[in-house]
C-alpha cells in the first residue's frame, strides 16, 4: 500500500471531504492533513495549481479533486471496473463539480445584497436542475446508487453536497429545497448517512 498524505482545510467539507469518507471507509491509511483557512495565504505558493486537495503519494504530488477521489476509490474498491458503471460514477461526480463551480464564487461576495441576489438566482434555476437531473440519474440506475447498484465514490460527493445544501451554511438558498424537489435525493442522503463507516467516522471526528 502506498503511503498517502491529503492535504486539506480543517473542515469537514468541501472537495477534500469525499477523498476523506472513501479513504476512511475502505479503510486506506493515510495522514490526514488539515490546516486553518487562514494559513491559506503563506500555504497556496507551495501546492502546483494554487489549489487543494493535493495528495502526496509515496512524496510524490499529485492535484485535482476528482482524479484524487476516484483514485481513492480505486484502493478502497468504491470506483467501478465496469467501463459503463465507471461512466456514471464520472457522470455523477462532474454533476456536482459544475454545480460547485457556480456556487463558489458567492463565497467571497463581500456586499451582502449581490449575494443575495446571486444566490437566489441559483435557488431559482441552476440548482434545481442539477438537483434534478441527479435524481434523474439516480432513479435510471436503480434508486439507491449512482453506479453499479452499489456505494461508490459518487455517492459521498452527492451526499456531501447534498448535506452542504441543507445545514444552512448557504444563506438565501432554501434549507428545504432538496426535500421538497428531490425526494429520491433526500433517500439517498439518508441512505449514505446510515452507512456505518461514514457514521463511525463522523462519530471520531466529533470526538477529536
Amino acid at each position: 500500500m502506498p503511503k498517502l498524505k491529503l492535504t486539506y482545510f480543517a473542515f469537514d467539507g468541501g472537495r477534500g471531504e469525499p477523498i476523506r469518507l472513501a479513504l476512511a471507509c475502505g479503510k486506506i491509511p493515510f495522514e490526514d492533513h488539515r490546516f486553518p483557512p487562514s494559513d491559506w495565504p503563506t500555504m497556496k505558493d507551495q501546492t502546483p495549481l494554487h489549489q487543494v486537495p493535493v495528495m502526496e503519494v509515496d512524496g510524490k504530488v499529485i492535484t485535482q479533486s476528482n482524479t484524487l477521489l476516484r483514485y481513492a476509490g480505486k484502493l478502497a474498491g468504491l470506483y467501478p471496473n465496469d467501463p459503463l458503471e465507471a461512466a456514471h460514477c464520472d457522470e455523477a461526480m462532474e454533476t456536482i463539480e459544475d454545480i460547485v463551480t457556480k456556487i463558489v464564487p458567492t463565497m467571497f461576495m463581500q456586499d451582502e445584497e449581490e449575494k443575495r441576489r446571486a444566490r437566489e438566482a441559483l435557488a431559482a434555476g441552476p440548482i434545481p436542475l442539477y438537483l434534478r437531473r441527479l435524481e434523474t440519474m439516480l432513479k435510471e440506475r436503480g434508486g439507491k446508487y449512482f453506479a453499479g447498484d452499489r456505494l461508490s465514490v459518487a455517492d459521498f460527493k452527492v451526499f456531501l453536497w447534498t448535506r452542504h445544501l441543507q445545514s444552512g451554511q448557504l444563506d438565501h438558498i432554501p434549507k428545504d429545497i432538496v426535500q421538497r424537489l428531490t425526494p429520491t435525493l433526500t433517500e439517498h442522503f439518508k441512505r449514505i448517512s446510515a452507512v456505518p463507516e461514514i457514521v463511525d467516522y463522523y462519530k471520531k471526528r466529533a470526538a477529536a
